[in-house]
């Protein structure tokens, strides 16, 4: 144990002899003091150590400076587009005001007994039988019920049949309960039109009380008949389709409307015509 002890003590005095030998030997060439040495071997590694931590620093804030710079470039983006949506949206809509006002013109000019009265549609209801919406004008704008709204185009929309102050109620043609009284245009053929709910043909409107004998072809245009709520030929629908009725003794005819009331956004309300 005895010359354990001593081996090892020998070995640490000769690695200290080299160390301080090397020291010396170093301190000659660099002409640095062997405590400036020791000192500078210590503080080298903690000057890299807090280099390294600096430099880490400086990109972790350079990386949040660059993401808050890329989000305010992107919520402006943002912005900029929601604007140019909303000036988008703003330029169809007025094209499509001068495309209705253009429409009511040439109206007025093929009908000058017509008084109308433009509104816009707010609320829609539809169920299996029913299919109403409501409109921005009422009674104060010389709305009644029982007058007929149509399109710019001469087509039949519906029939007001509730009216206030500043509202009134539209039940359209593709209501089950509402009918009327109607002609083929090509052939004179007369029947009733109501909404095709009832008879399982949502959609669709549905021709009663054809003749049996009736020549009926599909695309054939069905128009008003004239009563002293609709002028006669105002459009109504065209044929899809025809068939005979369960007894037999009648035909029907199946027509897609006209007005496209489910894209439609204004109306026209008929309050006054020469009834011929």
């Amino acid at each position: 144990m005895k010359h354990f002890f001593s081996t090892r003590v020998r070995v640490v005095l000769i690695l200290a002899l080299l160390l301080t030998v090397g020291l010396v030997i170093a301190s000659n060439l660099t002409g640095m003091s062997i405590p400036s040495m020791v000192v500078q071997g210590v503080l080298t590694p903690l000057r890299a150590g807090a280099n390294a931590l600096t430099n880490q620093a400086e990109n972790i804030y350079d990386y949040i400076f660059r993401y808050e710079t890329l989000q305010a470039e992107n919520e402006a983006l943002r912005e900029e587009i929601a604007q140019m949506r909303k000036d988008n949206n703003q330029a169809d809509f007025i094209a499509r005001e001068n495309d209705r006002l253009r429409d009511r013109l040439e109206m007025q000019k093929a009908h000058e007994d017509y008084e109308l009265v433009d509104s816009y549609i707010i609320t829609r209801s539809s169920t299996d039988w029913n299919s109403t919406f409501t409109l921005d004008k009422g009674s104060n704008h010389g709305i009644t019920e029982g007058m007929v709204a149509i399109t710019a185009n001469d087509e039949v929309v519906g029939l007001v049949t509730e009216t206030g102050p500043n509202y009134s109620v539209i039940k359209t043609v593709l209501d089950s309960s509402l009918e009327i009284s109607a002609i083929i245009a090509s052939n004179g053929y007369s029947g009733m039109v109501q909404g095709g709910y009832s008879t399982g043909n949502e959609g669709l409107l549905r021709m009663n009380y054809l003749p049996s004998s009736s020549i009926i072809r599909n695309h054939d245009q069905v128009v008003t008949a004239g009563s002293t709520v609709y002028p006669r030929n105002l459009i109504l629908g065209y044929v899809v389709d025809a068939g005979l009725s369960n007894a037999g003794a009648a035909k029907f005819a199946l027509l897609e409307p006209a007005a496209d009331i489910d894209n439609l956004e204004q109306v026209f309300i008929l309050t006054d015509f020469d009834q011929e």
